[in-house]
């Protein structure tokens, strides 16, 4: 078996409980926001009468009309990602030694797809509502679908591997978790991680928090200001990610977790249900903020996702300039870490530590869960599940932190021990630097 992070109890306790959990949470999800009121409670009490026979009843069949939606809507994502025209980018040197190359269209993409969606409803030619009124069944067509998707990923990590960075631990659980390919790709061009992850994933999210305005807008001749705010902020957001695409590819997602159900399944169905989820509830429950409250909130929001893209944009900068740039105006102070790769050879990398960086380790993440906040807040605190998705943020960024440094340290990249002492050292030199010239 490979190695992991955890403990073999607690990889096997977690994989299992994420295989057999997350499909049936996703409709109990669905159900409770838009048939019970978004109320934990009530699904509660319905399941505890009906028992198991009342959770199939309302698992909704994936009908022809739902998978219809899904086909044309990845049929369109994939034309896209093949046929838009985008700047060629080369992604970090894999464990192998292969070096990806991408075709950076990312934006172009997501602006064609708003404005063919929103073009379809304004001229008649489709209702975005419609794709609400479905909702369960193409949750439920996705959750058995990519399940299937991601079996064909295992047969074609063992069958046919598209690079060298492919490899099995023996186990098929593991395996199909976590993925058999780094970089999976049908013929030369197209990227399946990148179109899981950035175009049908983050790109439905768009789609999704629009059809819920437009669901708003259709049941109550208006649009609230609570949805607004919502999805102003959700839209920010996925442009600055689509703004920021090539970035991500450098990122643990695609540079080192492997296209398994870990990932492929979490974005092609736990992204359009559970990170969408705040706006599906606000469909039915809009909610009246008024003027001030809500500026208050958007001012916020979008405070923290430009605090989360600066923090991506200097740690870009710096690596781009090999440490040669100013971070907030002066020289950034950096850690040289020595590290060695699978095959031996010993290699430096430079660590920022100044910025936004020099605050804390993985500060990034900061901004990023109290954004979601800020687009949650607007439903108030009625009830507690449009919050889920605030939760379930801030346990995934906690452990891919975690995950990212115990990666490191196996790589003898950085030892915790020598950064606290590192960076111990660097807050006391600071704090002479600064008695002295008081003193001065």
């Amino acid at each position: 078996m490979a190695e992991t992070v955890h403990s073999p109890l607690v990889t096997y306790t977690s994989v299992i409980s994420l295989l057999t959990l997350c499909p049936p949470f996703v409709i109990l999800l669905w159900y409770t926001m838009v048939h019970a009121d978004g109320s934990v409670l009530q699904t509660f009490e319905y399941l505890k009468t009906h028992g198991f026979q009342g959770f199939k009843d309302i698992w909704p069949a994936p009908s022809p009309i739902a998978w219809k939606l899904i086909a044309c809507f990845g049929a369109f994502e994939a034309i896209l990602q093949l046929a838009l025209p985008g700047k060629r980018v080369e992604g970090p040197i894999s464990p192998t030694g292969n070096i990806p190359v991408y075709k950076a269209n990312g934006l172009q993409a997501y602006a064609v797809t708003l404005v063919t969606y929103l073009s379809l409803w304004w001229f008649g030619i489709f209702n975005p509502a419609i794709v609400y009124d479905h909702l369960g069944e193409i949750y439920s067509a996705l959750v058995v679908g990519s399940l299937v998707f991601c079996l064909l990923l295992y047969l074609k990590g063992h069958l046919a591997p598209s690079s060298s960075d492919s490899g099995s631990s023996g186990n098929f659980i593991i395996d199909f978790y976590w993925g058999m390919e780094l970089y999976p790709r049908i013929g030369k061009h197209f990227d399946i991680k990148v179109f899981t992850n950035c175009r049908f994933g983050m790109m439905s999210w768009a789609v999704l928090a629009v059809t819920y305005c437009i669901k708003q807008y259709e049941m109550n001749g208006k649009v609230s200001d609570s949805m607004l705010v919502n999805t102003i902020l959700m839209l920010v957001y996925i442009t600055k990610f689509f703004w920021w695409e090539a970035g991500y590819w450098c990122t643990m997602d695609i540079a080192h977790d492997r296209a398994g159900f870990y990932i492929c399944w979490g974005c092609l169905v736990w992204v359009p249900s559970i990170y969408t989820s705040p706006g599906m509830y606000l469909v039915n429950h809009p909610v009246n903020l008024g003027i001030q409250l809500s500026l208050l909130i958007l001012a916020s929001g979008l405070l923290c996702i430009y605090i989360n893209y600066d923090c991506d944009k200097q740690r870009q900068k710096f690596r781009r300039t090999n440490g040669k740039c100013l971070i907030w105006g002066k020289a950034p102070s950096k850690i040289v870490a020595s590290y060695r790769t699978e095959k031996g050879e010993t290699k430096t990398s430079l660590l920022l530590t100044s910025g936004w960086w020099g605050v804390s380790r993985h500060f990034h993440y900061v901004p990023e869960i109290l954004a979601a906040f800020f687009w949650t807040v607007p439903a108030l605190f009625n009830h507690f599940l449009p919050y889920f998705y605030v939760l379930f943020l801030t346990i995934l960024l906690f452990d891919r932190a975690k995950r990212d440094d115990d990666r490191c340290s196996s790589n003898r990249l950085i030892k915790f021990k020598q950064l606290r002492l590192i960076s111990s050292a660097l807050i006391s030199q600071r704090n002479n630097t600064y008695q002295s010239t008081k003193k001065g």
